[in-house]
């Protein structure tokens, strides 16, 4: 795929996931600066872009945080410099100080931004919809349908930036960036966008008075967005019954329509410029329509427009979408409930469908992965704490360990906000305990977490020495997100090695007492956990051991786990099959047909701790010597 990606074969056509076609798309763009948080459904964008920024010339880097990504755009359109910022929703809201202040400022060079939108929150905490963040920051944003689109319109979107010195956000969603299709490629340019000298009248400094420039570069977009190739209709020349549909809501009518075979009668409206909307366009094709159903993820806001647009040109349309409930609220778009939503606009029967399963299938909580560190340390938190006078408060952050709000981690905490959070959730507590509250206060964060934004808030935590224990667990990488390098890993996006920065100096530096463990070394741990839990003030422990999904990839001769059923108590243990239902371990299973704990030889990597933890010692841990 990187052949594909920096091929000069205009022409040639290629089968592309979308968050490829994003990448091409800045290639054939000439980009000369890419900047990224990592965050799916996003993440392999600036992954591949930085596999080839050496060979197109351009600089590419996984950036601390969103902020510090879009901060740099802007310092890179400074001198002309054609820069990329990726983010997903939850990375789109915490730019929101910097867009808002570069959309009064404008740019110089070309600054794209995209955002890929979860709907149904496949691989995030909410589904937060970013066209929020277009309007309330006055700034255009366009949304793609296909792959070829995606592609096309990241080269317009640049050129349009430049155009009106504005910054240009394309919203994509999950079935758009990790959707395939096929790819028609363009040219390559022989060189990136060429750079120039910052000169001493260039000008991006965010002043009230700018407001004004802001809004008249919006009318000017407005004007540009009649014309926009990527806006499209299909259908009769009057229908009577419109679809307006963005992104993937295209694709969804169209199969539709095709189904219930409407097409004389239902016309399809498709409108990637989602702001600012194009009104007469808009109005030439609501013109004698009697009723108009809206597709879009995930909030009604095109449906909200178009109903302003209709009521400031006094139209009688009926309109129906998110907001009436003819589409779910929440979630994604689907093929059942679009075609549900247009069965109801025309009043044609839905066809009939195969009669599926009545067997109710059973939830399957997510859980961490076979030999996962997280495991053991909300297992020795969770003991720990409940040998406590009264159960400790445990406040999460986001990364992998989100999932020890469930089973998987013994539903160990009881507050989680957004990413980075948990430090000053858990700073108010531990401060309370001052006034009266009676508990110990724990909250953890990750390693790439920690680097993205706790230290400012262990800065305060510190400042004001809140009775609370920080634990930083340091896997050595940002797992949850496809393992993509930080500032602790030593490694860069294009491939360098650099000095992996130390998070025990970090704390230390910061004033924090901080000491390290290894929560597979569960008799000692458990020692350090207790002792640090009843110290007064700031404290820190670094739970430190590597990502067993990372670990696995390297070539070594992992540990032989099994049970010697001879020893296993089955189901007259008094544990009651603690291994396999506690736990909670995917290696950790149950041998039917002789009613023992079993160990899948599989599915297991040799961390060996569930040996620790069968009372019985009916667990064996063997070899395991690096090859």
């Amino acid at each position: 795929m990187e052949w594909t990606m920096t091929a000069n074969a205009p022409g040639q056509v290629c089968l592309m996931q979308g968050n490829e076609a994003i990448v091409r798309g800045a290639v054939e763009a000439g980009i000369n600066f890419a900047a990224s948080y990592p965050g799916s459904p996003s993440s392999q964008v600036l992954a591949m872009l930085g596999k080839i920024a050496g060979e197109r010339n351009f600089y590419a880097e996984w950036s601390t945080n969103e902020v510090c990504a879009m901060e740099a755009c802007v310092g890179a359109s400074l001198a002309n410099a054609r820069a990329l910022c990726i983010v997903k929703q939850n990375g789109l809201l915490c730019v929101a100080d910097a867009l808002h202040c570069g959309a009064q400022h404008g740019v110089k060079g070309g600054l794209v931004v995209v955002t890929s939108d979860d709907p149904s929150a496949h691989s995030s905490t909410n589904e937060f919809d970013s066209r929020y963040q277009a309007m309330s920051a006055s700034v255009p944003m366009l949304e793609p349908t296909s792959m070829q689109e995606t592609k096309d319109m990241i080269p317009y979107a640049f050129e349009l930036s430049e155009r009106t010195k504005q910054i240009v956000i394309v919203r994509l969603t999950t079935r758009v960036c990790h959707g395939r299709g096929n790819v028609t490629l363009g040219p390559l340019p022989e060189k990136p966008h060429p750079l120039q000298t910052v000169g001493e009248w260039d000008r991006l400094v965010c002043v009230s008075y700018k407001h004004a420039d802001m809004l008249r570069k919006m009318d000017v977009l407005r004007q540009e967005f009649e014309n926009c190739p990527f806006n499209h209709y299909t259908g009769p020349e009057r229908p009577r019954e419109l679809i307006a549909a963005g992104g993937t809501g295209r694709l969804y009518a169209q199969e539709a329509i095709h189904r219930l075979g409407v097409e004389d009668r239902v016309g399809l409206l498709s409108l990637a410029t989602v702001w600012p909307l194009p009104e007469q366009y808009i109005l030439n094709h609501l013109q004698g329509v009697e009723k108009v159903l809206t597709l879009e993820e995930v909030d009604p806001v095109l449906e909200h427009n178009l109903e302003a647009i209709a009521g400031r040109n006094q139209l009688r349309v009926t309109f129906s979408g998110r907001s009436d409930g003819a589409l779910p609220k929440i979630g994604e778009l689907d093929p059942d409930n679009v075609l549900a939503a247009v069965s109801a606009l025309t009043g044609v029967p839905m066809p009939e469908k195969r009669p599926t399963s009545e067997t109710e299938l059973p939830e399957r909580e997510l859980t961490f992965c076979a030999g996962c560190p997280h495991r053991a340390t909300f297992y020795l938190l969770k003991k720990v704490l409940r040998q406590e006078k009264h159960p400790g408060a445990v406040v999460g952050d986001i990364g992998c360990y989100i999932m020890s709000g469930q089973s998987a981690g013994h539903f160990a905490y009881q507050a989680c906000n957004c990413m980075g959070s948990g430090v000053n959730l858990a700073e108010a507590l531990g401060q309370l305990t001052n006034y009266g509250l009676d508990q110990k206060v724990v909250t953890v964060c990750g390693d790439s977490t920690f680097f993205h934004t706790i230290m400012p808030g262990l800065v305060n935590a510190t400042y004001h020495n809140a009775n609370m224990l920080l634990m930083v667990l340091d896997n050595s990488a940002t797992a949850m997100t496809g393992f993509q390098p930080h500032p602790g890993t030593g490694l860069t996006a294009m491939g360098a090695q650099v000095k992996p920065m130390n998070i025990q100096k970090i704390v230390e530096a910061i004033g924090c007492d901080v000491e390290v463990a290894d929560p597979f070394d569960v008799e000692n741990t458990e020692k350090v956990l207790r002792r640090l839990l009843h110290k007064p003030g700031m404290n820190v422990l670094i739970m430190r051991q590597p990502c067993a999904t990372l670990m696995s990839k390297q070539t070594r001769k992992k540990p032989r786990v099994y049970v010697d059923q001879s020893k296993c108590r089955g189901e007259g243990c008094g544990c009651d099959k603690y291994c396999s239902r506690v736990w909670g371990c995917p290696g950790n299973t149950w041998d039917f047909r002789n009613n023992k704990a079993y160990i899948d030889p599989v599915t297991c990597v040799g961390c060996g701790v569930c040996a620790k933890l069968c009372p019985n010692g009916a667990i064996k841990v063997e070899g395991g010597e690096d090859a």
